[in-house]
């Protein structure tokens, strides 16, 4: 890992900055290969903080060169990261986990900016696999794991870098699918009520209790959480968008309708520019209406509008985003919706818009409709 830099270093007598690879891990040992081979050649040493592997895992960590240090296990994530940290002798530390792993040729930038930058923070755009309504969906996100010596983190789960330095967002792509083969939320919950414990009011935890009881589809729970968290959110915060969406999904669950009414129109202005919030404006409107035809049939329009104002804003990295919900999620609810009403020529259209890129469930549509 260091063969470049030294033989830079001999032939121009000049000092890079270097960078360490910052890892926390136990029991890793499906994954931590295909992390590993994805950052290897693009950072001066790997530091991997081990909190008791029973498996595998350290034997493929120092395959790889790594150094390797035991932490005893505190039920406290940002302790363990804090320590993994210390362990780095680089100006830089880029941090993953295991079940994540670079997808792009990214070496050269990250190297151009972290020579470039001395007090800023690199985000990173992390691709989120889950799985919704039966199909794969992407999710993408960008997170500070791009750090200058010194950076440290709080958050006992869900840890956070704690730091006034401004941050940027970087073209390194990091794939993560660990939402797919592992459900940590029974000790993400576990851990994050005894955060809870200790600071009530903290929104950002409160967002993340209520984001742990929607994955385990304990809706009452989930809104419960969000509302207590939306309240004392403030307006800048940088992850309120994400609760907004989350919770609006949920109170679509829980048919709380009336409460998605008033969110709907305290929000509709701040986040115009969002496709999730508009992806999600129209699938509330549609269960909404379905659950009182008389009572709510003058919203119907607000179904067609908001789906195609999805499409005339776009995918976008603005927010944190489903991917699709800009393109073919839309595109596929717009050809549900005029499949039901009856309008053939304009559903084949909005299907054909979505199988251009290759949506299966708008391909299956056309078969159907052929």
């Amino acid at each position: 890992m260091r063969g470049i830099k030294g033989i830079y270093e001999r032939l121009w007598g000049e000092t890079l900055t270097t960078l360490a690879l910052v890892m926390i891990v136990k029991n890793e040992e499906r994954h931590l290969s295909r992390c590993l081979q994805s950052v290897k050649d693009i950072v001066d040493e790997m530091v991997i903080v081990d909190t008791g592997s029973t498996d595998r895992t350290k034997e493929i960590a120092y395959a790889f060169g790594a150094k390797v240090f035991d932490f005893e296990w505190i039920n406290d994530f940002s302790a363990a990261r804090n320590y993994a940290i210390k362990k780095s002798t680089s100006d830089w530390n880029l941090v993953l986990d295991a079940d994540e792993y670079i997808m792009n040729n990214c070496g050269s930038r990250i190297r151009t900016f972290i020579e470039k930058n001395e007090r800023v923070i690199g985000r990173i755009k992390r691709i989120d696999e889950f799985i919704q309504d039966g199909e794969k969906r992407y999710a993408q996100s960008y997170l500070s794991r791009l750090l200058p010596k010194g950076v440290k983190y709080v958050g006992r789960v869900h840890e956070q870098v704690e730091s006034d330095l401004p941050r940027q967002n970087l073209d390194i792509e990091v794939y993560h699918d660990g939402y797919v083969y592992t459900d940590k939320t029974g000790r993400n919950l576990k851990l994050l009520l005894l955060e809870l414990e200790r600071d009530p009011l903290n929104d950002y935890v409160l967002y993340q209790v209520g984001k742990q009881y929607k994955l385990r589809q304990q809706l009452r729970q989930a809104e419960l959480y969000f509302e207590k968290s939306y309240h004392l959110v403030p307006l800048k915060s940088w992850y309120r968008h994400s609760l907004i969406i989350d919770y609006l999904y949920t109170i679509i669950g829980n048919k709380s309708f009336e409460r998605g009414l008033q969110l709907i129109e305290t929000e509709r202005d701040r986040f115009a520019d969002s496709p999730d919030f508009h992806f999600a404006c129209g699938l509330f409107y549609m269960d909404l209406i379905f659950s009182d035809v008389n009572k709510y049939i003058h919203l119907f329009p607000l179904i067609e509008q908001t789906f195609l104002r999805c499409l005339e804003i776009g995918d976008t990295d603005k927010y944190d985003s489903v991917k699709g919900t800009g393109s073919f999620l839309a595109s596929y609810n717009l050809g549900v919706f005029h499949e039901v009403l009856g309008n053939m020529n304009k559903a084949i259209s909005f299907y054909q818009q979505a199988a251009s890129q290759q949506y299966e469930k708008a391909m299956e549509r056309l078969k159907v409709l052929s």
